[in-house]
């Protein structure tokens, strides 16, 4: 029973993520769809509904991406190849990080799930920004590679790819849930996580 629990409560995680992300993209869609009325009538313009407009989409693009990083994703859930692609490059389509998505193929929401995690995890180790490239290796394991000026890895906060959250040697931060997100989502896949790095370059893989 004891081995049971932690997929328990990560399934738990999941479908929180996924009540919440679903409850929020409907009132900022809303909002959305007021912001192209007053467009399309002419009733406002200038910079202020610009500033509107921009935060509306950047909060779809964040639910949206979030639901397939930390919502729930059961065995029967596919995502289509051009649903991952477009909201990972939604999401940053104006950060100093680039992010490609090469599979051509629709798959299993979980693998989708999985590459977005690592793309969470990668983001941390790009300070100044850099290119993110996410590869289906032929065996059905995820590569990605990333790029930079600068490559900065807290190694203890990485550990937990491998060991879980006790490798940190303290209390994980809301902004590092994405790591033991991913080891977890891992695990439950029969899956190990590997990472090698030097001062430009990082690659995150699964085996």
């Amino acid at each position: 029973m004891d081995d049971m629990m932690p997929r328990e409560r990560q399934s738990l995680a999941d479908l929180i993520g996924s009540r919440l992300c679903h409850d929020l993209s409907n009132p900022l869609g809303a909002i959305g769809n007021g912001v192209e009325l007053l467009d399309l009538t002419g009733a406002a313009q200038g910079p202020e509904l610009d500033l509107v407009r921009d935060a509306v989409a950047d909060a779809l693009a964040r639910v949206r991406f979030f639901r397939l990083a930390f919502g729930h994703a059961g065995p029967d859930h596919m995502t289509s190849a051009r649903e991952a692609e477009t909201t990972l490059e939604a999401l940053y389509r104006n950060a100093r990080v680039t992010a490609t998505w090469k599979p051509r193929d629709d798959m299993p929401r979980r693998q989708v799930k999985l590459a977005y995690l690592m793309m969470l995890c990668a983001e941390t180790a790009l300070p100044m920004g850099g290119a993110v490239t996410l590869s289906m290796e032929p065996g059905g394991q995820w590569s990605l590679s990333a790029r930079a000026d600068r490559i900065a890895v807290e190694e203890a906060l990485w550990s937990v790819l491998r060991f879980g959250p006790g490798a940190v040697g303290h209390p994980l931060r809301p902004s590092e849930v994405q790591f033991l997100a991913l080891h977890d989502s891992a695990e439950t896949m029969a899956r190990t996580l590997n990472y090698v790095h030097d001062d430009n370059g990082l690659r995150l893989t699964t085996a």
